[in-house]
């Protein structure tokens, strides 16, 4: 009996060793064994060890690089305290030089030429045809023109065939070829001042030429284009040249959020700053803009915007409108960070004039996207009064079906004109600057 029950004590033993060690050799006990935790995109395990892996871009600027622009320092920032509503500055030389023009041509005469609907090149070919100039179309040229020349050298007549056929030449001395261009370069010599040079620019981007390249350590510009381009340029350098005042804008753009589920009780404006600091009222399709006095600026309007919303600034920045031009600002070129608004343009025209026997600021304010123009405002007001462009929806740049943006969310422009006096620099006296109404009326004169 002993040994029976030692017998069967040894083989239980046996059976919890075997069970055991089948235990530790079961694949599915998971109890105490920890996993590393994997990730499967596109039939790719991707764990802690993996290399990324990233689809091939196409050849494109990337977006950093495409926004890059020694401009935007300039255009981009407003410094509110020391804003000058009413500045002089010197007139200066505005000179446009085209490029590329080669070597001189030779100093013959012509006489009793004339041409009938002809193509510039068989023009310039019997021109040519007793020399050793060849006539080479870079280009194309369709252009058929008609004229007679009396008398005067060969350079004067090349000018006026080529003109005649809105086209463009250089001469290779060297190689006794003519060259015939669709397109010219120019070099405009701008003046030192910056808001000059912005009301080039801006005037500029007004008349849709974008193809520019500034230099602002020797503020020059260079810029490529057709006849009617190099037409439309010298047109704006001859006007501005001409002109005496220039309109700058200055302007901040802010989101506001209301804290409640209630849109921002503007009617609030009026006992907050005092109706003779509210002067008018202008809708438009969408939105209204308010001229308001110099009380209501960008400090004492967010701090009126605080009581009711969160305040945030979307864009700072200024553009500068040749008197009778139009210019525009990008509100996502001087945007603080992405945001659904930086599709919108703000435009503008601008006149200084006497309006029914006061001196006024007559001002077209146009708000546009992509998808077309927003809203407008006609707007005359004195020097010294800023805009309030408010009731612009958050909602009318949102392009989705929905969205997280409270409806009451809308758009805000505080925008302040300046007037830039351009006099000759003999008119400029040597004493203390004019400011106030001495300036204005020194400015009537």
């Amino acid at each position: 009996m002993i040994n029976f029950l030692k017998n069967f004590v040894l083989v239980l033993f046996v059976c919890i060793m075997i069970a055991g060690c089948m235990e530790a050799n079961n694949p599915y006990n998971t109890e105490g064994i920890e996993y590393n935790t994997i990730q499967v995109v596109d039939n790719l395990v991707i764990d802690d060890n993996s290399v990324p892996i990233f689809p091939k871009k196409a050849a494109l600027t990337t977006d950093t690089a495409r926004r890059f622009s020694i401009e935007l320092p300039r255009r981009c920032t407003v410094d509110w305290d020391s804003q000058s509503v009413i500045s002089v500055v010197p007139e200066e030389k505005i000179e446009i030089v085209r490029l590329n023009v080669g070597d001189p041509l030779p100093d013959l005469t012509v006489s009793d030429y004339d041409f009938r609907k002809q193509t510039i090149k068989d023009a310039l070919d019997k021109l040519l045809s007793g020399t050793d100039i060849a006539v080479i179309e870079q280009e194309k040229m369709y252009e058929r023109i008609s004229g007679s020349i009396v008398g005067g050298n060969l350079a004067d007549a090349v000018d006026l065939m080529v003109h005649l056929g809105r086209a463009y030449y250089s001469y290779d001395a060297k190689l006794g070829e003519l060259k015939l261009f669709n397109r010219g370069k120019w070099l405009i010599k701008m003046p030192r001042n910056d808001d000059i040079v912005m009301a080039i620019l801006d005037a500029m981007h007004g008349a849709d030429v974008r193809n520019v390249i500034v230099d602002w350590a020797d503020n020059t510009l260079v810029f490529e284009g057709n006849y009617q381009t190099e037409r439309e340029v010298a047109r704006i350098i001859s006007d501005i040249a001409s002109k005496k005042y220039v309109m700058a804008w200055d302007m901040d753009v802010y989101r506001v959020y209301p804290r409640t589920d209630n849109p921002i009780v503007w009617m609030n404006m009026l006992p907050a700053f005092g109706e003779k600091n509210i002067k008018m009222s202008v809708p438009g399709v969408v939105g209204r803009a308010l001229v308001v006095g110099p009380e209501v600026n960008t400090k004492t309007l967010q701090e009126f915007l605080a009581q009711q919303a969160n305040v945030v600034l979307i864009s700072q920045g200024h553009f500068v409108v040749p008197d009778g031009w139009q210019s525009r600002f990008d509100i996502g070129q001087c945007g603080k960070e992405e945001r659904i608004e930086t599709d919108l343009i703000v435009g503008a025209t601008a006149e200084y004039v006497d309006f029914a026997g006061k001196d006024k600021i007559d001002a077209k304010i146009v708000l546009r996207t992509s998808n077309g123009e927003l809203s407008s405002f006609s707007i005359p007001s004195s020097v010294g009064d800023n805009y309030v462009i408010i009731g612009i929806p958050t909602h009318s740049f949102v392009t989705t079906p929905e969205t997280l943006i409270s409806p009451f969310a809308e758009l805000v422009v505080f925008m302040s004109p300046r007037i830039v006096s351009i006099v000759n620099p003999s008119d400029i006296s040597d004493k203390a600057p004019l400011v106030g109404d001495e300036l204005r009326e020194w400015l009537k004169k």
